[in-house]
Protein backbone atom coordinates (compact mmCIF):
# COMPACT_ATOMS: atom_id res chain seq x y z
CA UNK A 1 0.00 0.00 0.00
CA UNK A 2 1.30 3.51 -0.80
CA UNK A 3 0.83 5.67 2.40
CA UNK A 4 0.81 9.34 0.24
CA UNK A 5 -2.28 10.88 0.63
CA UNK A 6 -4.53 8.13 1.51
CA UNK A 7 -6.79 8.44 4.47
CA UNK A 8 -5.49 7.08 7.58
CA UNK A 9 -7.36 6.45 11.26
CA UNK A 10 -5.30 5.60 14.70
CA UNK A 11 -6.94 5.01 17.58
CA UNK A 12 -5.21 5.86 20.80
CA UNK A 13 -3.93 8.44 18.69
CA UNK A 14 -3.04 11.12 21.17
CA UNK A 15 -0.78 9.76 23.34
CA UNK A 16 1.71 7.00 23.93
CA UNK A 17 2.38 4.03 20.74
CA UNK A 18 -0.55 6.10 19.41
CA UNK A 19 1.10 9.35 18.92
CA UNK A 20 4.39 7.95 17.30
CA UNK A 21 1.89 6.55 15.20
CA UNK A 22 -0.17 9.74 14.16
CA UNK A 23 3.27 11.11 13.59
CA UNK A 24 4.89 8.30 11.44
CA UNK A 25 1.83 8.30 9.55
CA UNK A 26 1.42 12.27 9.28
CA UNK A 27 5.36 12.43 7.92
CA UNK A 28 4.19 9.90 5.65
CA UNK A 29 1.89 12.17 3.86
CA UNK A 30 -1.43 10.55 4.84
CA UNK A 31 -4.35 12.52 5.89
CA UNK A 32 -5.09 11.39 9.33
CA UNK A 33 -7.49 11.21 11.89
CA UNK A 34 -6.60 10.69 15.69
CA UNK A 35 -9.35 8.46 17.14
CA UNK A 36 -9.64 9.34 21.41
CA UNK A 37 -11.06 10.02 24.06
CA UNK A 38 -12.32 13.58 24.33
CA UNK A 39 -9.72 14.45 27.00
CA UNK A 40 -7.02 12.68 25.49
CA UNK A 41 -5.46 15.84 23.90
CA UNK A 42 -6.18 14.74 20.47
CA UNK A 43 -7.14 18.74 19.69
CA UNK A 44 -3.87 19.75 20.48
CA UNK A 45 -2.01 16.88 18.54
CA UNK A 46 -4.31 17.66 15.36
CA UNK A 47 -3.30 21.51 15.66
CA UNK A 48 0.33 20.97 16.26
CA UNK A 49 0.78 18.39 13.09
CA UNK A 50 -1.69 20.61 10.88
CA UNK A 51 -4.20 20.28 8.61
CA UNK A 52 -3.34 16.73 7.25
CA UNK A 53 -4.44 15.47 11.24
CA UNK A 54 -7.68 15.77 12.33
CA UNK A 55 -9.61 15.12 15.61
CA UNK A 56 -12.57 12.96 15.85
CA UNK A 57 -13.44 11.98 19.76
CA UNK A 58 -14.73 8.61 20.84
CA UNK A 59 -14.32 5.92 23.01
CA UNK A 60 -14.06 2.48 21.07
CA UNK A 61 -16.43 0.84 23.13
CA UNK A 62 -19.34 3.17 22.47
CA UNK A 63 -19.92 1.69 18.88
CA UNK A 64 -22.22 4.80 17.41
CA UNK A 65 -19.51 7.32 18.46
CA UNK A 66 -16.47 5.04 17.36
CA UNK A 67 -18.47 4.55 13.98
CA UNK A 68 -18.68 8.01 13.45
CA UNK A 69 -15.11 8.91 13.67
CA UNK A 70 -14.43 6.61 11.49
CA UNK A 71 -16.70 8.04 9.27
CA UNK A 72 -14.96 11.39 9.23
CA UNK A 73 -12.02 9.55 7.92
CA UNK A 74 -13.47 7.73 5.41
CA UNK A 75 -15.09 10.95 4.35
CA UNK A 76 -11.47 12.50 3.59
CA UNK A 77 -11.34 9.87 0.37
CA UNK A 78 -11.98 6.68 1.79
CA UNK A 79 -10.78 5.14 4.79
CA UNK A 80 -7.62 2.55 3.70
CA UNK A 81 -5.49 1.94 7.00
CA UNK A 82 -6.55 1.25 10.35
CA UNK A 83 -4.11 1.40 13.44
CA UNK A 84 -5.68 -0.20 16.40
CA UNK A 85 -3.92 1.21 19.79
CA UNK A 86 -6.25 2.31 21.88
CA UNK A 87 -6.04 0.34 25.23
CA UNK A 88 -5.78 -0.34 29.15
CA UNK A 89 -5.57 -2.81 31.61
CA UNK A 90 -6.44 -3.11 35.64
CA UNK A 91 -4.57 -5.40 37.80
CA UNK A 92 -6.91 -8.82 38.88
CA UNK A 93 -5.33 -11.56 40.42
CA UNK A 94 -7.75 -14.63 40.90
CA UNK A 95 -7.22 -13.84 44.59
CA UNK A 96 -6.17 -11.33 46.46
CA UNK A 97 -3.94 -10.98 49.62
CA UNK A 98 -6.76 -11.89 51.77
CA UNK A 99 -7.88 -14.62 49.83
CA UNK A 100 -10.80 -12.84 48.67
CA UNK A 101 -11.66 -13.41 44.65
CA UNK A 102 -10.39 -11.40 42.53
CA UNK A 103 -12.70 -8.00 40.59
CA UNK A 104 -15.04 -9.64 37.77
CA UNK A 105 -15.94 -5.91 37.24
CA UNK A 106 -12.33 -5.05 36.82
CA UNK A 107 -11.60 -8.27 34.36
CA UNK A 108 -15.02 -7.43 32.45
CA UNK A 109 -13.28 -3.90 31.92
CA UNK A 110 -10.39 -4.48 30.90
CA UNK A 111 -11.86 -7.11 28.16
CA UNK A 112 -14.59 -4.35 26.79
CA UNK A 113 -11.85 -1.93 26.68
CA UNK A 114 -9.31 -4.25 24.95
CA UNK A 115 -11.02 -6.95 23.29
CA UNK A 116 -14.48 -5.57 22.38
CA UNK A 117 -12.71 -2.25 21.42
CA UNK A 118 -10.48 -4.25 18.92
CA UNK A 119 -13.74 -6.50 17.52
CA UNK A 120 -15.14 -2.77 16.73
CA UNK A 121 -12.33 -1.30 15.06
CA UNK A 122 -12.01 -4.58 13.02
CA UNK A 123 -15.73 -5.04 11.86
CA UNK A 124 -16.35 -0.87 11.71
CA UNK A 125 -13.01 -0.13 9.93
CA UNK A 126 -13.40 -3.31 7.53
CA UNK A 127 -17.04 -1.94 6.58
CA UNK A 128 -15.52 1.45 5.56
CA UNK A 129 -12.96 -0.05 3.70
CA UNK A 130 -15.24 -2.52 1.85
CA UNK A 131 -16.76 0.35 0.32
CA UNK A 132 -13.85 0.90 -2.09
CA UNK A 133 -12.28 -0.21 -5.70
CA UNK A 134 -9.19 -1.99 -4.85
CA UNK A 135 -5.84 0.16 -5.27
CA UNK A 136 -3.28 -2.19 -6.64
CA UNK A 137 -5.10 -5.03 -5.14
CA UNK A 138 -5.77 -4.35 -1.70
CA UNK A 139 -8.63 -1.88 -0.56
CA UNK A 140 -7.22 -1.57 2.95
CA UNK A 141 -5.06 -2.83 5.74
CA UNK A 142 -6.04 -2.86 9.57
CA UNK A 143 -2.87 -3.07 12.16
CA UNK A 144 -4.00 -4.37 15.84
CA UNK A 145 -1.75 -4.14 18.94
CA UNK A 146 -1.66 -6.73 21.27
CA UNK A 147 1.41 -7.96 23.77
CA UNK A 148 3.38 -10.12 24.71
CA UNK A 149 1.11 -10.52 27.69
CA UNK A 150 -0.36 -12.65 24.93
CA UNK A 151 1.86 -14.98 25.71
CA UNK A 152 3.52 -14.60 29.41
CA UNK A 153 1.54 -12.76 31.44
CA UNK A 154 2.88 -12.00 34.87
CA UNK A 155 0.83 -11.88 38.01
CA UNK A 156 -1.57 -9.90 38.44
CA UNK A 157 -2.15 -9.57 34.10
CA UNK A 158 -4.96 -11.92 33.98
CA UNK A 159 -7.78 -9.65 32.46
CA UNK A 160 -4.85 -7.72 30.39
CA UNK A 161 -3.23 -11.32 29.27
CA UNK A 162 -6.99 -12.62 28.17
CA UNK A 163 -7.81 -9.83 26.08
CA UNK A 164 -4.31 -9.57 24.37
CA UNK A 165 -4.23 -13.34 23.93
CA UNK A 166 -7.70 -12.75 22.25
CA UNK A 167 -6.35 -10.64 19.65
CA UNK A 168 -3.98 -12.68 18.77
CA UNK A 169 -6.25 -15.36 18.09
CA UNK A 170 -8.28 -13.45 16.59
CA UNK A 171 -5.67 -11.78 13.72
CA UNK A 172 -5.22 -14.73 11.40
CA UNK A 173 -9.14 -15.30 11.48
CA UNK A 174 -9.83 -12.24 10.77
CA UNK A 175 -7.61 -11.60 7.89
CA UNK A 176 -9.16 -15.17 6.51
CA UNK A 177 -12.82 -13.18 7.09
CA UNK A 178 -11.94 -9.89 5.51
CA UNK A 179 -9.60 -11.63 2.05
CA UNK A 180 -12.66 -11.81 0.18
CA UNK A 181 -12.85 -8.19 0.69
CA UNK A 182 -9.09 -7.29 -0.31
CA UNK A 183 -8.51 -6.31 3.31
CA UNK A 184 -5.41 -7.61 5.35
CA UNK A 185 -5.18 -7.62 9.04
CA UNK A 186 -1.78 -8.15 11.15
CA UNK A 187 -0.81 -7.42 14.91
CA UNK A 188 1.75 -6.11 16.70
CA UNK A 189 2.61 -7.53 20.17
CA UNK A 190 5.01 -5.12 21.80
CA UNK A 191 7.31 -5.94 24.99
CA UNK A 192 8.45 -3.54 27.31
CA UNK A 193 7.81 0.09 25.35
CA UNK A 194 9.26 4.25 26.64
CA UNK A 195 5.77 5.38 27.26
CA UNK A 196 4.11 7.56 29.57
CA UNK A 197 2.55 4.73 32.07
CA UNK A 198 6.99 3.56 32.74
CA UNK A 199 7.97 7.00 32.59
CA UNK A 200 6.23 7.13 36.00
CA UNK A 201 8.55 4.62 37.40
CA UNK A 202 12.05 5.13 39.52
CA UNK A 203 15.29 5.65 37.00
CA UNK A 204 16.15 2.04 38.71
CA UNK A 205 12.91 0.25 37.95
CA UNK A 206 13.60 1.11 34.71
CA UNK A 207 17.21 0.52 34.27
CA UNK A 208 16.04 -2.81 35.75
CA UNK A 209 13.69 -3.80 33.50
CA UNK A 210 15.60 -2.12 30.40
CA UNK A 211 18.58 -4.96 31.81
CA UNK A 212 16.51 -7.84 31.30
CA UNK A 213 16.27 -7.52 27.35
CA UNK A 214 18.60 -9.52 25.70
CA UNK A 215 19.52 -7.06 22.76
CA UNK A 216 19.00 -4.51 22.70
CA UNK A 217 18.95 -4.04 26.40
CA UNK A 218 17.08 -0.85 26.54
CA UNK A 219 13.10 0.10 26.69
CA UNK A 220 11.62 -0.20 23.03
CA UNK A 221 11.15 3.23 21.50
CA UNK A 222 7.30 3.62 20.49
CA UNK A 223 8.85 5.30 17.11
CA UNK A 224 9.89 1.39 16.65
CA UNK A 225 6.45 0.30 16.92
CA UNK A 226 5.15 3.08 15.02
CA UNK A 227 7.94 1.76 11.95
CA UNK A 228 6.31 -1.66 12.37
CA UNK A 229 2.99 -0.38 11.80
CA UNK A 230 3.93 1.32 8.62
CA UNK A 231 5.99 -1.15 6.93
CA UNK A 232 2.34 -3.60 7.26
CA UNK A 233 0.36 -1.25 5.73
CA UNK A 234 3.35 -1.03 2.95
CA UNK A 235 3.43 -4.90 2.84
CA UNK A 236 1.20 -6.16 0.41
CA UNK A 237 2.08 -9.42 1.72
CA UNK A 238 1.98 -9.45 5.46
CA UNK A 239 -1.13 -10.70 6.59
CA UNK A 240 -2.60 -12.80 8.65
CA UNK A 241 0.51 -12.33 11.38
CA UNK A 242 1.47 -11.13 15.22
CA UNK A 243 4.79 -9.74 15.25
CA UNK A 244 6.64 -9.49 18.95
CA UNK A 245 8.37 -6.32 18.92
CA UNK A 246 9.85 -7.00 21.92
CA UNK A 247 14.11 -7.14 21.86
CA UNK A 248 13.97 -11.15 22.41
CA UNK A 249 12.77 -10.34 25.59
CA UNK A 250 10.47 -13.20 27.88
CA UNK A 251 8.74 -12.46 30.27
CA UNK A 252 9.55 -13.53 34.00
CA UNK A 253 6.38 -14.80 36.21
CA UNK A 254 6.63 -11.03 37.71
Amino acid sequence: MRLEGISTAVTGGARGLGLATTRMLAAAGCLVTVIDLPDSGGEAVAAELGDAVRFAPADVTDADRFAGALDAADERGGLRALVHCAGAARKVRLLDRDGEPGSVADFDWTLRLNLTGTFNALRLGAARMARHEPVAGERGAIVLTASIAAYEGQIGQLPYTAAKAGITGMTLTAARDLASRAIRVCTIAPGVMDTRLLARLRPDVRDALAAGIPHPARLGHPGEFASLAGEILRNAYLNGETIRLDGALRMAPR
